[in-house]
């Protein structure tokens, strides 16, 4: 079927390998076969890995995790495949397309990321032996393993809003056997050309900086592998990447290779072939390569056949070998005229192409008072929070993790303010409340992150304050700058895993009630409010993603907080007891302020909701508090008062 300004697609058809009736169950029973072997096969690595003291080591900790991402890269397109064959049914819903789209880009881009952290590995290892056990400590193996799914979810996200973008397809019938990114933008009929070039830079950055770090820590150990004197030495230096080294060249060649043959003279059957060689041969063949080219797995496999009822030490791995691709799907939302739809309720409305938002006010007079009264309680949290990072940023008695936490809660603040208020002031300025589809779900991944930055980030200061107080000789072992770093990361990670999360259940629905939202901006339980359709699950998945987000930090920060009271309380002194005290007093204050205000509020409008109410709570956690905090850190917070007022006297 192809047709233009096709903007109410529901679901996609995947390509067949054959049509042949005959050849369906070998196609069945052969897919099927490649995805145990894989799965088993990667599955054992990481259970030899587990249980054998002998491979704790960074390097088999990290072919550990490239075992578990090509069991999930596998688990993206092969299950659905064969559920294919087995049906004679090649339909996937859009969410279904959308969601396959973004855990193929996560995992392609983790198998990519962690061959390059695998090369820095044995780089140290071979060009710093002495070195290696103090550089490759835990934590930066975490650290690098985190870094790897940030940048995979970052890169999933910058797909998600690209793929949003697209308003109309030529054809519903995608030229692959999954929701490949490339054939889901090849669709669009409408202007790719930005689109296309985003989509490519990040497809080189992610294509060529990892390569080119590979070849880098390759050339080094090359170099240093010469410099060795002995035969024997040589040869058991390059013994412990030649298992790495030949994963990558699978993955690199078989990727160029087959691509740069499917370019020459492309056809749809030749790129579905591509797509197979590196998102299903490629994770097959990678277990069977360490367990061949690997002396420890070897050692394990020999330990397993004299012990087999005793010993369950697996041998294999699985690594990665893929590149990011990109996907871009669609969504589609025709647009309608805006005057016809306001207030109108109506089910199975499924092409929604804009919200109207509410406003705090519908009396003309009171739209200047309110231009100016938000107008300026969005400056003074921006340039005050932006005072705290310049503060900490240029004196170097804040250089600390307390105040390194700080000015990332500032940063966190000005972005989650900026989220809403400029769009609240924009439609008050223009009289307007729409927001279009790919603009509110954009602003709901936004507020989402950085609420749960927010939320976060205080749950990390706490802990801080706690170590200072608690362990007050240790502070500065504990709080190391890489642990400082590693806790801002998981935040952003949690983060930007809550906002995947209800970015893919705000996509499962179909048709809304009404498209106006009872709040100045999207939030993600109005928005889940509108949807007709069955919300029980969506339901149960939001408030238990809300529960975890919101009960176990606070419960983070009680527990620290009753820790530093014990300790306080230890201390004879008065004086001592006031200025243990006054280091986290700011803080406390912070959290208050936080958690006090919203519970306050909310249970106030539980009692008796309305849509007002609702607002006003809004309007305290997002705007009141962001702008609050800077007042609380300079007025209470001795560094800060004194270094905002040096700053000043250098400006005057």
């Amino acid at each position: 079927m192809k047709t233009c300004n096709l903007t109410s697609v529901s679901e996609f058809q995947l390509m067949d390998f054959s049509e042949d009736p005959d050849l369906q169950p070998i196609l069945f029973g052969l897919f099927l076969t490649m995805y145990l072997v894989t799965v088993l096969r990667n599955l054992l690595i990481i259970l030899a890995v587990i249980y054998d003291s002998h491979l704790h080591t960074p390097m088999y900790f990290f072919l550990s995790n490239l075992s578990l991402a090509d069991i999930c890269f596998i688990s993206t397109t092969v299950p659905k495949m064969i559920v294919d064959i087995q049906t004679h049914s090649r339909v996937i819903s859009y969410a279904g397309c959308l969601m396959q789209m973004n855990l193929f880009i996560i995992f392609m881009c983790m198998d990519d990321l962690l061959l390059t952290v695998m090369a820095y590995d044995r780089f140290v290892a071979i060009c710093h032996p002495l070195h290696y056990a103090v550089i490759m400590n835990p934590h930066l193996c975490v650290l690098l393993i985190l870094v790897s799914f940030f940048f995979s979810l970052f890169i999933s996200q910058v797909h998600n809003f690209l793929v949003l973008k697209l308003t109309c397809i030529k054809d519903v019938k995608i030229a692959n056997f999954f929701c490949h990114p490339s054939q889901l933008l090849a669709l669009s009929c409408s202007d790719t050309l930005t689109k296309n070039i985003v989509t490519y830079c990040l497809g080189v950055i992610f294509g060529f900086f990892p390569l080119a770090g590979i070849l880098y820590s390759y050339s080094k150990i090359v170099s240093s592998i010469l410099r060795i004197p002995s035969s024997g030495g040589r040869y058991k230096a390059f013994s412990t990447c030649s298992s790495h080294l030949s994963v990558v060249c699978l993955f690199y060649v078989t990727g160029l290779g087959v691509y740069i043959g499917s370019a020459v003279s492309y056809s749809p059957s030749k790129g579905m072939v591509a797509s197979l060689m590196y998102a299903v041969v490629t994770p097959m063949l990678n277990p069977f390569i360490y367990s061949l080219r690997n002396r420890d797995f070897r050692r394990d496999r020999a330990r397993y056949l004299q012990h087999p009822a005793e010993e369950r030490q697996p041998r294999i791995t699985g690594d990665d070998h893929r590149k990011s691709e990109h996907v871009i799907i669609l969504h589609a939302t025709p647009s309608r005229p805006s005057a016809v739809i306001k207030h109108m309720e109506t089910h199975n409305l499924t092409d929604i192409s804009e919200f109207y938002l509410m406003g705090f006010s519908e009396d003309p007079n009171l739209q200047s008072v309110l231009f100016g009264l938000f107008l300026s309680m969005y400056l003074v949290t921006v340039v005050g929070n932006l005072l705290i990072i310049v503060a900490v940023s240029s004196d170097s008695h804040l250089h600390t993790p307390m105040y390194f936490f700080l000015s990332s809660l500032s940063l966190a603040d000005i972005c989650f303010t900026s989220t809403t208020v400029p769009k609240m002031i924009m439609d008050i300025l223009t009289h307007k409340r729409a927001i279009s589809y790919v603009g509110c779900l954009t602003q709901m991944s936004f507020f989402i992150i950085f609420g749960s930055m927010d939320d976060t980030i205080l749950t990390v200061m706490a802990y801080d304050r706690f170590v200072a107080i608690c362990h007050p000789l240790r502070y500065a072992v504990i709080m190391n700058p890489c642990l400082c770093v590693l806790l801002l990361l998981v935040c952003v990670f949690i983060s930007l895993l809550d906002s995947l999360l209800h970015n893919l259940i705000a996509l499962q629905f179909t048709c809304f009630r009404d498209v106006e939202i009872a709040n100045f901006f999207c939030h993600p339980t109005q928005l889940l409010n509108l949807s007709c359709s069955d919300t029980l699950i969506k339901n149960l998945v939001t408030y238990f993603v809300g529960a975890i987000l919101g009960f176990f930090p606070i419960l983070g920060i009680l527990f620290s907080y009753c820790k530093i009271v014990s300790s306080i309380l230890k201390i004879p002194s008065s004086g001592g007891r006031y200025k243990a005290f006054s280091t986290c007093s700011s803080h406390l204050s912070v959290v208050c302020l936080f958690y006090g205000n919203g519970t306050g509020v909310y249970l106030a409008s539980a009692v008796s909701y309305t849509p007002s109410k609702g607002m006003v709570a809004s309007l305290m956690y997002a705007v009141v508090t962001p702008m609050l905090n800077p007042f609380i850190y300079s007025l209470r917070n001795r560094d800060i008062s004194s270094t905002l007022k040096r700053l000043h006297s250098w400006t005057v």
